[in-house]
C-alpha cells in the first residue's frame, strides 16, 4: 500500500510540474542584480566631444541609482561616427545582453543601427539626433529632443521676419543622411514662401543624389563636405556659384554638421570677407563648437539652436545636472543627463506599479503619456517625441546667450556696409 501511495504521489508531482505555468524568463539586460543599458557613440574620433558628452550625462544621471534592488549600468561602445563601426558596436552590445539602446549619437549611424534594433525588437531611447528617420521611424523609438525641422524652422522663420528673403537662405551641410535631414528641414521651412518652386526643385535634386559620397555641390543653394573631414573650399565654392548664377546673396547660411567642420567653414568664409550670418543646429555641440570658434577668433554672426534649457535656467533638472556633472556640464552632457532621467522615470514607474522590467512594459510608461521631468514637460500623447523645446542662442563674449531681435538688424547693417564698401 505504501508503495502504491508513493507511486500515485510521484505521478501527481509529475503532473503538477507539467501543468504549472512556465517560469517567466528575464528580459535581456535584466538580472537579479542589475539593469544594463547600451549606447553606441563616437568616443575617440573627430566628433568625440559629442559622444563623450552624451556618455557623461547619461552616466551622471544613472550613477548610484537602483530600481527594484537592481543597479542601473550604462554600457557604451565606440563607433567613431562611422556607420560600419556602428553596426559592429551594436552587435557587440546585443551579444552582451542590453535591455535597450540609449543616447546613440548621429544620423548616419542611426540609419544603419535602427533596422538591427527593429529586427531584434530592442527599443531605441533618447538618440542624439533630430532626424525624421526616428520620427516616427520603424521599431520601438522614444525621442527626447525636438526635431531638426523644428530647429531649422525657428531660425528661418526669424530670418524671414527680419527681412531676409527666402532666396537668400543657403545651406552648408555634411554629405550624408545627417546633412540631408538638414536639407529636408530647410526645404520644409521654405516651401510655403512664394516664388521658391525652382529652388525647392534644386533642393530635391540635392537630396535625391545617390551613392556613398554623391556629387552634391554645384546643384543648388547648398554646399557639402565629407563626414569626418574639414575641407570647406568645395562647399564654399558651391555657394558662391549659386550666388553668381541666381544673382542673389546668401544672407543666412544654415549649417548642419559637426563642430570642427562647421567652425572651419565659418573661418574660411570669414577669411573671404563674406558677411553671411551662420546658424548651427544643436547636434553641432555647443561647448566644442564654442572652443573651436575661439580657436579661429570667430565671435560674431553665429546662431545656434539648443534643445535643452540654457545653463542659467532655474529648472530643477538643470540644477541637478550642473551639480552631478560639475566641470563636465554642457549642453550635450545636459541632454545626456535628461535622457538618463527619462529612462529612470520609466523604470521607477514599473517599480511603483510592481510590473516586471521588460521592454514592452517600459515602452508603455512613455507611449501616450504626459509627465514632468524635473520641470521639463514630456508629452508623448501625440507622437514618439517628448519635447518640442527649441531656443535660439547667439555667440557673444565666449558664451551662448539668448538671441536678441536687435542682433538681426545689427548683422544685416554690417552686411550692407560691407557690400557697399566692396
Amino acid at each position: 500500500m505504501k508503495n502504491k501511495n508513493k507511486h500515485y504521489a510521484a505521478i501527481a508531482g509529475l503532473l503538477s510540474l507539467l501543468c504549472a505555468p512556465p517560469a517567466t524568463q528575464a528580459e535581456d539586460g535584466v538580472t537579479d542584480t542589475e539593469i544594463v543599458i547600451g549606447g553606441v557613440m563616437d568616443l575617440d574620433g573627430r566628433s568625440s566631444g559629442l559622444g563623450l558628452g552624451m556618455k557623461e550625462g547619461i552616466e551622471a544621471a544613472l550613477q548610484n541609482q537602483r530600481v527594484d534592488g537592481r543597479k542601473v549600468r550604462f554600457l557604451s561602445a565606440n563607433d567613431s561616427y562611422t556607420p560600419d563601426k556602428a553596426v559592429a558596436a551594436t552587435q557587440q552590445l546585443i551579444e552582451q545582453k542590453v535591455l535597450l539602446f540609449a543616447g546613440n549619437v548621429g544620423t548616419p549611424t542611426a540609419k544603419v543601427v535602427l533596422p538591427i534594433l527593429e529586427a531584434q525588437k530592442i527599443p531605441a531611447v533618447g538618440f542624439f539626433t533630430g532626424a525624421d528617420l526616428l520620427r516616427p521611424g520603424k521599431g520601438d523609438i522614444i525621442n527626447f529632443r525636438a526635431s531638426y525641422v523644428q530647429e531649422t524652422k525657428a531660425v528661418i522663420d526669424a530670418a524671414l521676419q527680419h527681412g531676409i528673403k527666402p532666396t537668400e537662405v543657403c545651406a552648408y551641410v555634411q554629405n550624408d543622411a545627417f546633412g540631408m535631414a538638414g536639407v529636408a528641414a530647410i526645404r520644409e521651412a521654405l516651401q510655403a514662401s512664394e516664388g521658391m518652386e525652382a529652388t525647392l526643385k534644386t533642393l530635391d535634386s540635392v537630396m535625391a543624389a545617390e551613392g556613398t559620397e554623391p556629387a552634391r555641390n554645384q546643384l543648388g543653394p547648398v554646399g557639402v563636405y565629407t563626414r569626418n573631414t574639414f575641407i570647406a573650399r568645395d562647399g564654399y565654392d558651391s555657394l558662391k556659384a549659386w550666388e553668381q548664377k541666381q544673382g542673389t546673396s546668401c544672407k543666412l547660411v544654415v549649417t548642419v554638421g559637426t563642430y570642427e567642420a562647421i567652425a572651419r567653414f565659418i573661418a574660411y568664409a570669414t577669411n573671404k570677407a563674406e558677411p553671411w550670418i551662420f546658424s548651427a543646429v544643436s547636434f553641432t555641440g555647443a561647448e566644442d563648437f564654442r572652443k573651436t570658434l575661439n580657436k579661429f577668433n570667430l565671435h560674431d554672426r553665429v546662431i545656434m539652436t539648443q534643445v535643452v534649457p540654457l545653463p542659467e535656467s532655474d529648472l530643477p533638472i538643470v540644477q541637478e545636472a550642473r551639480t552631478a556633472l560639475g566641470k563636465d556640464y554642457g549642453y550635450v552632457s545636459q541632454e545626456g543627463y535628461i535622457v538618463g532621467k527619462l529612462l529612470l522615470h520609466g523604470l521607477r514607474q514599473l517599480e511603483t506599479d510592481k510590473k516586471p522590467i521588460t521592454r514592452a512594459n517600459l515602452l508603455a510608461t512613455f507611449k501616450g503619456q504626459q509627465f514632468d521631468l524635473g520641470g521639463l514637460n514630456m508629452n508623448f500623447s501625440h507622437d514618439n517625441q517628448g519635447s518640442d523645446f527649441v531656443v535660439m542662442t547667439q555667440y557673444s563674449a565666449d558664451k551662448w546667450r539668448s538671441l536678441q531681435n536687435s542682433a538681426w538688424q545689427s548683422w544685416l547693417d554690417q552686411k550692407q556696409k560691407t557690400t557697399t564698401t566692396n
